[in-house]
């Protein structure tokens, strides 16, 4: 098991913060406002999922549709995954989306069959 890592005052040029980490690590990053905010996590070549903690809903609606990523997870934690939700990101976070749905497709063959009777 790993520890997990709370970072804080760390630039936006840090490997840590501008790439893809697999592991238990997060990033405490001050902003001057929701605006501000939004914008920092858009400054991103990553979109997979991200969480909004309010209970103004008005923010909720603002932040998924400013928000360039695959989805937002209101007052829960990001990774929030059920099977039948189109999980997947954006930009450099990977490509199409995961799901019973996009399995089917992934795993099917569309055909078609046209019959002309005139």
């Amino acid at each position: 098991m790993l520890t997990p890592g709370i970072l804080a005052r760390v630039p936006r040029e840090a490997k840590v913060s501008c790439k893809e980490v697999f592991g238990p690590v997060t990033i405490v990053a001050p902003y001057a406002g929701f605006d501000e905010a939004l914008a920092q996590v858009n400054d991103s070549d990553f979109g997979l999922q991200a969480g909004v903690f309010t209970q103004d809903v008005t923010r909720i609606f603002q932040a998924f549709r400013t928000l360039e990523v695959g989805g937002v997870i209101a007052n829960d934690f990001p990774t929030l995954r059920v099977d039948n939700y189109p999980y997947g990101g954006v930009k450099d976070s990977g490509f199409g989306r995961e799901g019973v749905r996009y399995a089917m497709e992934e795993m099917s063959e569309p055909r078609m069959l046209v019959i002309n009777l005139g």
